[in-house]
């Protein structure tokens, strides 16, 4: 079983994908510069979530 996530990150995260759908791809790292840049998340952990539900979902689009 994985993590359940709050809601508030799916959304934030899938509105970010949405919105630009060309800055993300399925590199943490990446992601995780890109969601520091594009969001004014004041919190590393709250930025990480984010980047990593960004990752989990671009992958699962891609399948």
């Amino acid at each position: 079983m994985g993590r359940i996530r709050p809601t508030y990150i799916k959304r934030v995260a899938i509105d970010l994908v949405s919105k630009y759908p060309k800055a993300f791809n399925d590199n943490f790292e990446d992601n995780k510069t890109m969601v520091d840049g594009l969001t004014d998340v004041s919190s590393i952990t709250m930025r990480n979530r984010i980047a990593g539900y960004v990752t989990r979902y671009i992958k699962h689009v891609e399948l």
